[in-house]
């Protein structure tokens, strides 16, 4: 019994994960600057006539919101290098190897999470 193990993507494979990584790191770059731009704009709401208790809280919940923003961006930057070392295993044509297992990681399954590193059956080990 001879098992057909491909130990990695062709090449053809590889340049099409390529393009769909590429363009989620432009998606990510550009949601990441939305982030960073939304938690550094420090303008004044207007809320100089109105009562300080109003005041304290809109303060407050800028604070709440400028926190929230930069665990956004945090994560955003996280994702980003996550996608950049997929681009790095494509070209050095590892991509698509589950690190634990050494199988190749399920096609659709990198579809929806290509900077997976992991197969399902060794995430599910963990």
């Amino acid at each position: 019994m001879v098992e057909d193990l491909k130990v990695r993507y062709s090449d053809k494979d590889l340049a099409e994960f390529k393009v769909l990584i590429s363009d989620k790191i432009e998606k990510a770059k550009s949601h990441l600057d939305l982030l960073k731009s939304s938690y550094m704009n420090d303008s004044d709401n207007g809320t100089d006539d109105t009562s300080p208790t109003f005041k304290a809280f809109e303060e407050g919940s800028a604070t709440m919101s400028k926190e929230a923003n930069t665990q956004l961006a945090i994560r955003q930057e996280k994702f980003i290098r996550d996608l950049k070392n997929a681009m790095l295993r494509i070209e050095n044509k590892t991509y698509g190897i589950c690190r634990v297992t050494g199988k190749l990681i399920n096609k659709e399954r990198l579809k929806l999470v290509p900077h997976a590193t992991l197969s399902i059956e060794a995430k599910n080990m963990q």
